[in-house]
């Protein structure tokens, strides 16, 4: 059952309590943090955590109270030039990559700007304005800020780990758990049914769900190791151009990769900075924060190649109640722990790479107005990553979600799962 069959009284009070619910936890994110840290921004695909505070109240503020509770002035109308992201029918933005440029406003200001919105927000929900595409629209909002709570674990993770310093964001294990001996699943040639369908929430590119051809082929039952990568490191693995990519042997050379993002060798010791600090290499974990390059020539190394997206979805649809069984979150003010209660949890603790190429599924409606620039424009150059992470919010997690990122992108928590055909 979705909000969809609820009466209208409880529709409202539906929202309401999602909406504080989520806006309150992308704050509780930033607890941890020290002013200094909300406008850093190492790197152009980093944004600073003051940028995601503002954005995410931005797109409340221009999607829904401008354009829908009669009388609504806008906090700052500057905000509307630096807040906005990417959507061009809203107008001028902001580059992307000076948000770190900007000293002002300052985190006070934009918590005032929040509280603001949140304000309107409820007042919105308390009158007799709102309709089913509205509310169709505030989820898609809410939605939008989760993603953003995992891009805020992203980027304060990077920040922390381009500083020398010795830095923690949490006391507690927020990271992936330790992965038990891969076993091979089998799926046998035939059409499978793929993407979102029935009620639950999801995005566009997620639609419509749709028939797929599969040939046979096996799958890993756990991702790849930091031992196991490990090995292809020692191997010589990074000096072997037969394994990689033209594209990804130039990036590799280019820039003097290495390893994975976070791994530090140390006096002949492996350590990999982690949101609870730089800790000695586990061997046993997943391996994490890989490109698509790394996770290809990693594969072509062991023999193996890349699920497609079509395959690490068929896999997930296996046992769907897994995730539940084997991963359990608890969110709380100031930290998000991971709490794994089985050591072969399958999926849900990194992104895995497919060989998929992100374009529209056949059939595909992108959404319409602003809305329509949301994830169409992205279809070219990219390739999708399946299964959800540590940081995926809860309630967020959908086995047809289509996450997608650049090749050499690696400071999402990324990772690798192995498949072979079956000949």
């Amino acid at each position: 059952m979705t909000w969809l069959h609820l009466s209208l009284h409880e529709k409202g009070r539906y929202f309401v309590n999602e909406y504080h619910r989520i806006r309150e936890h992308t704050t509780a994110l930033c607890t941890n943090l020290k002013a200094e840290d909300y406008t850093v921004q190492p790197s152009c695909d980093v944004s600073p955590p003051k940028w995601h505070l503002g954005h995410t109240t931005w797109f409340f503020e221009e999607l829904i109270l401008v354009k829908n509770l009669p009388g609504y002035v806008r906090f700052d109308e500057q905000y509307r030039y630096l807040f906005n992201s990417y959507y061009k029918s809203a107008g001028e933005h902001w580059l992307q990559s000076h948000r770190g440029d900007l000293s002002r406003p300052a985190v006070d200001e934009i918590k005032r700007y929040r509280g603001y919105v949140d304000k309107h927000i409820q007042i919105l929900l308390s009158q007799d304005l709102v309709n089913e595409s509205l509310y169709s629209l505030l989820e898609i909002g809410l939605h939008h800020e989760q993603q953003h709570q995992e891009l805020l674990m992203m980027d304060i993770k990077y920040i922390f780990g381009c500083n020398p310093l010795a830095l923690t964001y949490s006391n507690s294990h927020f990271e992936c758990a330790q992965v038990g001996e891969s076993q091979w699943c089998s799926f046998t040639e035939g059409i499978y049914e793929i993407g979102a369908g029935g009620e639950g929430f999801a995005y566009d590119n997620e639609k419509p769900r749709h028939k797929s051809y599969s040939y046979p082929f096996i799958i890993a039952d756990n991702t790849v190791t930091n031992g196991e990568y490990l090995s292809f490191i020692e191997a010589g693995g990074y000096d072997r151009a037969e394994f990689w990519l033209s594209l990804g042997w130039d990036w590799l050379k280019h820039n003097g990769i290495k390893s994975p993002l976070y791994w530090r060798e140390i006096e002949g010791q492996w350590y990999e900075f982690t949101l609870y600090g730089l800790m000695k290499l586990d061997l046993n974990a997943p391996v994490t924060h890989v490109s698509y390059f790394e996770a290809d020539a990693y594969a072509n190394w062991a023999g193996m190649r890349l699920p497609t997206e079509q395959e690490l979805e068929i896999y997930m649809q296996v046992d769907s109640a897994n995730l539940n069984k084997n991963i359990v979150k608890t969110e709380a003010i100031g930290q998000l722990i991971f709490h794994p209660n089985n050591s072969k949890a399958r999926f849900g603790q990194i992104w895995c790479w497919s060989k998929s190429h992100y374009s529209g599924y056949p059939g595909y409606k992108p959404y319409q107005g602003m809305l329509t620039e949301y994830n169409g424009k992205f279809m070219c150059n990219q390739f999708v990553l399946k299964g959800g992470c540590v940081a995926t919010p809860t309630g967020h997690y959908r086995h047809s979600y289509r996450n997608f990122y650049q090749p050499h992108q690696r400071w999402m928590f990324s990772g690798i799962r192995l498949a072979k055909d079956i000949e």
